[in-house]
């Protein structure tokens, strides 16, 4: 609890510092998405969020960089709303609310509380980052309902699975963060990963996820947090656990984009012994890797019919 209480102080003055360099900062309409309104605050206060979640510290030669994914993260909440309000009785597990919560304050490397706290400190309400999950949430609930039919997991890969989990006398967890980027033409990808490669080698694997992925852990950083191997897809595996601690993965092309890990540390972890629970899981995860997908697609496409309007340079 110590290591919370000095990690939390620490945020409140990299916070503090950035309240200072935007001071200026009026409560002015930044940008419209649909007929949404973004205020430069707004835009102050997504880029507190993103360095509390990611655990990245504020300096100046980040400012144009965080302000930029800020803009993104604000953006792509104000579509997925402007989405979610298009369809009635769209609802969420409640327990998944609290369950969502809970994980990204652990990705955090906090308790729920001392979350909580942090951004209340750093005036951020609370009622925001609830009504961002709950967003998430809706989001996610929309996608089922549009995408459900298209869900088609492979049982038998699943039980191939299970064998090759269950004849291990050890199971590993795999500390892992992701950058998800945009799809290039097939003569273009090596260049566009070598680009990123070096991007990762100058800056950091965090800074560059904020920057470019567009995955939903963007404003972690690319923080996936620790993800045992029985639930890790059978193609996105061999790419982890053949990367050696620190280092990044060989990338993986996907429908939607190329997806690169960074292994940061490996843990053994329990063994299971429920076949059922583990079969659960293991297919939860496969519909959850299918479904992003989906989103970033789907996103994708409301991108091209939304309209955004900024009222300040970008």
């Amino acid at each position: 609890m110590i290591k919370l209480k000095k990690r939390f102080t620490t945020l409140i003055i990299y916070l503090f510092l950035i309240s200072n360099s935007f001071a200026s900062v009026s409560d002015a309409i930044f940008a419209t998405v649909g007929a949404k309104a973004i205020t430069q605050y707004d835009i102050v206060k997504e880029i507190k969020k993103i360095l509390i979640l990611s655990g990245q510290s504020f300096n100046e030669n980040m400012r144009e960089q965080l302000q930029q994914a800020a803009i993104n993260s604000a953006v792509k909440r104000s579509i997925k709303k402007i989405e979610i309000e298009n369809y009635e009785s769209l609802d969420f597990n409640q327990n998944d609310l609290r369950e969502e919560l809970e994980r990204i304050a652990k990705i955090a490397n906090m308790d729920l509380q001392t979350l909580k706290k942090t951004f209340v400190e750093n005036e951020i309400s609370w009622d925001e980052i609830v009504d961002q999950v709950k967003t998430e949430l809706l989001w996610n609930t929309l996608i089922f309902k549009l995408y459900k039919d298209r869900l088609s997991i492979n049982h038998e890969e699943i039980e191939e699975q299970l064998k090759l989990v269950q004849s291990k006398e050890t199971i590993k967890e795999y500390l892992i963060s992701e950058i998800i980027i945009k799809s290039v033409p097939q003569n273009e990808i090596n260049t566009k990963v070598e680009e990123i490669k070096n991007r990762i080698k100058n800056e950091t694997f965090e800074k560059v996820a904020i920057d470019v992925s567009i995955s939903e852990t963007s404003v972690r950083g690319g923080n996936l947090g620790w993800v045992n191997e029985k639930t890790i897809a059978e193609n996105f595996r061999s790419a982890i656990t053949n990367t050696p601690v620190g280092n990044i993965s060989k990338p993986i092309i996907l429908n939607q984009g190329i997806l690169i890990f960074k292994v940061r540390d490996i843990r053994d972890a329990e063994k299971f012994t429920d076949l059922e629970s583990a079969k659960t899981q293991l297919v939860k995860a496969e519909k959850t890797k299918i479904l992003q997908m989906h989103s970033l697609s789907h996103y994708d496409k409301l991108t091209r019919t939304i309209s955004v309007k900024y009222f300040t340079n970008q």
